[in-house]
């Protein structure tokens, strides 16, 4: 991707190496973000990548029983809060860059034309939303130096998790999720 080592996310620096060299982790780690903290969230491709024995791989993710791959989320300690969910939403993640991308889910920024390509790729994968993917963009430019044309507009316009630059920056993030959820429900 870059010459970034590390995405400081989790607590983890094997972890942090892995989202900022391995693609598929960081989008399997932007996927598993929902519901979830966000830095056990992001160490769930390191924690899939051990299980299964080897970096991870779209078409490996994308073949395997889904049983198999269900038991690997479910640890312990689980990869997510919902295992069996986040497991088929990771797997349907892979069979569509498999598909689409010829399995190199780096693809999906190398060969988009602008940001409005780009934000439309993300927004066609199983598991990424409007949201999600305004938030990808935003991590792609900000912490990856992957800025097509446009991305500036596109990315997300709050604080996300994007605006982590060291994992102190975390706890910050929450806090301010935690005040916009409340501003929402005091406008609701």
């Amino acid at each position: 991707m870059t010459d970034i080592d590390l995405l400081e996310w989790t607590e983890n620096d094997e972890a942090n190496r892995l989202l900022a060299t391995d693609p598929l982790a960081l989008l399997i780690g932007m996927l598993l973000d929902q519901q979830f903290p966000m830095e056990r969230a992001f160490f769930g491709p390191y924690l899939l990548s051990q299980r299964m024995g080897h970096d991870l791989d779209a078409a490996a993710v994308a073949s395997m029983d889904e049983d198999e791959l269900i038991d690997l989320f479910k640890g312990p300690p689980a990869i997510h809060r919902y295992p069996a969910s986040m497991a088929k939403r990771t797997q349907s993640l892979c069979r569509a860059i498999v598909d689409d991308y010829a399995g190199d889910a780096a693809a999906i920024w190398t060969t988009a034309s602008d940001g409005a390509g780009l934000l439309a790729r993300l927004k066609a994968l199983p598991g990424y939303g409007a949201e999600k993917s305004r938030i990808f963009v935003g991590i792609l430019g900000k912490r990856l130096g992957v800025a097509p044309e446009g991305w500036e507009e596109l990315a997300a316009d709050w604080a996300t998790i994007a605006d982590v630059v060291v994992f102190d920056d975390v706890l910050d993030l929450r806090e301010k999720k935690r005040a916009m959820k409340e501003a929402k429900k005091r406008k609701g």
